[in-house]
């Protein structure tokens, strides 16, 4: 078996999500699946399903800059034509940008040691019509927030916590620690009013990151202090948290191995 890493790119705003479901082909991994399957018959190896895998689930409505995936075919090909194969047939929205042969061994999920999550903020007077589908508007009272407040709870994040409450499914019989190696709120140069935050850590539980910028901007709204990170931590109760912040603002920005 000859084993492909690619990097994705998508703009989720259309589309259910990165993972397949029964009861819709409009997902990214479904594309992506029924692509590699065609490609797999053009070398006479037909009528068997290739899986992709993802190395983050991605919920629907959340884009990928650099989203990494992994699929195998029995026959060779070269990474370029692949590439091309795949840009060939998939929609606009969805782009692999590269292809290169992996070890047999090599999951994209399994594998991957870090990920670098960004989410977009507007706080801008004026709304700005070219992110109202990559950044979240909260109507603040005052159009702004209190960004030190926020990067002091940020630091609390950091490390290695149970971040039961900060995710809407706690998995089955799988610990809920996680590594948060770092989070970074800035202001953007370019775009007056947007702000981001990023988080890097060894993996992410079921919408933690929308959970844990949802807290954040609670905090930079002055709705709760940088300490009640520590009580949520105390607590592991989801209802101690904050509101979950939309999908549209969210987007995956890198994998490492």
């Amino acid at each position: 078996m000859y084993n492909y890493k690619m990097t994705v790119s998508y703009d989720g705003s259309n589309f259910r999500g990165w993972q397949k479901q029964g009861n819709t082909d409009n997902t990214i991994q479904g594309k992506l699946e029924s692509i590699a399957g065609s490609l797999a018959e053009t070398f006479g190896v037909g009528g068997e399903a290739v899986d992709v895998n993802g190395a983050g689930r991605t919920d629907a409505g959340v884009h990928a800059v650099g989203q990494t995936a992994n699929f195998k075919l029995r026959k060779y090909a070269e990474a370029s034509y692949v590439k091309e194969y795949f840009n060939k047939y998939l929609p606009e929205a969805i782009r692999v940008v590269a292809v290169e042969e992996a070890d047999e061994r090599f999951h994209a999920r399994l594998c991957a040691v870090k990920k670098t999550y960004r989410y977009n903020i507007f706080v801008g007077e004026e709304m700005n019509v070219f992110l109202r589908k990559y950044a979240y508007f909260p109507d603040l009272k005052e159009k702004s927030l209190d960004l030190d407040a926020m990067r002091q709870a940020a630091e609390r994040l950091v490390g290695i916590h149970d971040f039961s409450g900060f995710c809407t499914k706690v998995p089955k019989n799988k610990s809920a620690v996680r590594k948060i190696y770092s989070v970074n709120i800035s202001e953007s140069d370019l775009v007056k009013g947007l702000v981001t935050v990023e988080f890097c850590g060894n993996g992410f539980l079921y919408n933690q990151v929308r959970i844990m910028t949802g807290t954040l901007l609670e905090i930079g709204e002055g709705k709760r202090t940088a300490e009640s990170i520590g009580d949520i931590f105390k607590a592991n109760d989801r209802a101690m948290a904050g509101f979950t912040a939309p999908p549209y603002g969210l987007m995956l920005m890198s994998v490492e191995y």
